[in-house]
């Protein structure tokens, strides 16, 4: 059995989430060690994500109207939901969670929780981005929400008030606005009747971000066991003993720490289970493509996401990032041929030409989603056992702020903005804070960022 030191946090798994929370622990002054199955940071849901930052843009999928959308969406062609049965019983516990949540009153509480947290996410961001200079291809030129009808741009309306709440910048934009913002739709402006443009949005390559602040990580002295397969935490009923791994050769090891922070996306249930902790985060299968800019005048210059396909379109120096369609399908990493022919379709519908389409790179990744959209990020029932996860198609977004906060709760220090809402303890029904020292604060009027 491996000892390590006190003040010793040990993170479970080197995605984006993983990564940004060695980053902040390290700041604060702890040792760190990441474990991951993989053999280097960002090689799973981190790797080919839609590269967008989007503060703006943070909502849940589960919202008024959703449920018969769902059903048209599963007899279009070009549907941005497939849902094929598992035997898996959770699949169907978390369908039904997600269904409770859309009402107005559960997508108010929701998206505000999401915003929220996706605003400290994006100061955070700008502070680390300053104090490191990474470079990992960003572009801080917003986001565009394209409205292909009138009835797509009235229904944008909640999600308005929401941001004029927040005091987050917006630009209700007509046909001409959306080209002025984007001059590669010209050729598109008659599929187009509006949008909806947040300026504070950014763009970049996720996994270079990783792997860079991987980089600097390691400058501050944290630790990477990579090829490991984490196998089982052990526990004594009030805090966790150990972390049983299965090494590439075969070997088995147990490392102990004093903090264990979980970040494995969509593998995070699976290891609590046994603890009696269940944790509603399942696996929401999503496909990107990449292609080589062809004609710098006809491809996008920042993200542009299609309202009518869930579909985003991410320029990056060189290429353009095509990513999305919601697959319910379990753990299934299979490519399959009609998310690549929607994905093919919007971006050569909206910007025909702007790629080379005889050079394309295929991906799906399976994004780790709550029922209610707002990751879980805190304290358990367990002492010394923390969880950040379920951040589902924002994970970056959300990344920095995530983990400036996780590593705040570690301290016991007074979180930067609340935390309500955050924890496992929305569902529960227990308040973790009862077994740490952190407990979770209510707004107050002045306490977010805007």
């Amino acid at each position: 059995m491996q000892h390590v030191k006190q003040g010793h946090s040990l993170i479970l798994g080197s995605g984006i989430i993983g990564i940004t929370s060695a980053w902040y622990l390290a700041k604060a002054g702890h040792q760190v060690t990441v474990v991951d199955r993989q053999p280097g940071p960002a090689q799973e849901t981190s790797f080919a994500n839609a590269g967008m930052i989007s503060p703006g843009y943070s909502a849940p999928w589960a919202a008024p109207g959703v449920p018969l959308k769902a059903i048209k969406w599963l007899l279009s062609r070009h549907a941005p939901l497939a849902i094929r049965p598992t035997a898996d019983l959770s699949q169907y516990r978390w369908m039904l969670q997600m269904l409770r949540n859309c009402t107005a009153d559960r997508y108010a509480i929701n998206k505000e929780r999401m915003m929220r947290l996706a605003d400290h996410s994006r100061q955070c961001l700008i502070a680390l981005r300053s104090e490191t200079g990474i470079n990992y291809e960003q572009r801080q030129r917003g986001t565009l929400q394209l409205f292909r009808t009138r009835k797509q741009r009235d229904a944008a309306a909640q999600d308005i008030t929401v941001l004029q709440q927040l005091g987050v910048p917006f630009e209700l934009l007509d046909q001409d606005g959306c080209i002025r913002a984007e001059p590669g739709l010209a050729s598109s402006r008659d599929k187009i009747f509006g949008g909806l443009r947040l300026p504070l949005d950014e763009t970049g390559d996720c996994q270079l971000f990783t792997k860079e602040l991987e980089a600097r990580c390691r400058a501050l002295g944290v630790a990477f066991r990579y090829g490991c397969r984490i196998d089982t935490l052990n526990s004594d009923g009030n805090r966790i003993t150990g972390v049983n791994i299965i090494e590439r050769d075969g070997g088995t090891e147990t490392l102990t720490a004093d903090n264990y922070v979980l970040a494995l996306g969509s593998y995070s249930p699976e290891l609590l289970q046994p603890l009696g902790i269940n944790l509603p985060v399942y696996p929401v299968k999503g496909y990107s493509l990449t292609v080589p800019v062809q004609d710098q005048n006809r491809a996008p210059v920042s993200t542009i996401m299609d309202e009518t396909y869930k579909v985003a379109i991410t320029r990056f120096d060189d290429r353009i990032r095509v990513g999305g369609t919601a697959e319910l399908a379990g753990f299934d990493l299979r490519l399959r041929s009609k998310p690549l022919a929607t994905l093919r379709m919007v971006v050569n519908d909206l910007f025909p030409g702007g790629g080379d389409n005889n050079d394309t790179r295929y991906w799906a990744g399976l994004r780790p989603m709550t029922p209610d959209g707002t990751p879980v990020v805190g304290a358990t029932a367990l002492k010394n056992l923390f969880l950040n996860t379920g951040h589902g198609t924002l994970g970056w977004t959300m990344s920095c702020g995530s983990a400036q906060l996780l590593s705040d709760i570690v301290d016991g220090q007074r979180p930067a903005i609340s935390t309500d809402g955050f924890d496992i303890g929305r569902y529960t029904g227990r308040d973790p804070g009862s077994a740490h020292p952190y407990r979770p604060q209510a707004p107050a009027a002045g306490f977010y960022h805007s």
